[in-house]
């Protein structure tokens, strides 16, 4: 399983599941949330990357500095084919 295109997934639906978010530590919970529930077969480590990732793009997008209030568009829209 390619956890680069689940990190990507994640992190472009963020607008969405994490609307209601008020800061970093309940968005980790929410995706930690969604990992669990959309992956379950993933290893703890493996979930583990996958959030740290999500959490890289959103930081590097700017989605914790603004009050999102959930329709800014793909949150990994400009990043997600960069690096590696």
């Amino acid at each position: 399983m390619d956890l680069r295109s689940i990190i990507e997934e994640i992190a472009i639906q963020a607008d969405d599941f994490l609307a209601g978010a008020a800061n970093r530590k309940e968005a980790r919970a929410g995706i930690d949330e969604l990992i669990n529930a959309d992956h379950p077969q993933l290893s703890p480590g493996d979930r583990q990357k996958i959030a740290k990732g999500v959490m890289a793009i959103l930081e590097n997008e700017g989605f914790f500095e603004s009050a999102h209030p959930g329709g800014s568009g793909g949150a990994a829209s400009n990043e997600s084919g960069n690096g590696g």
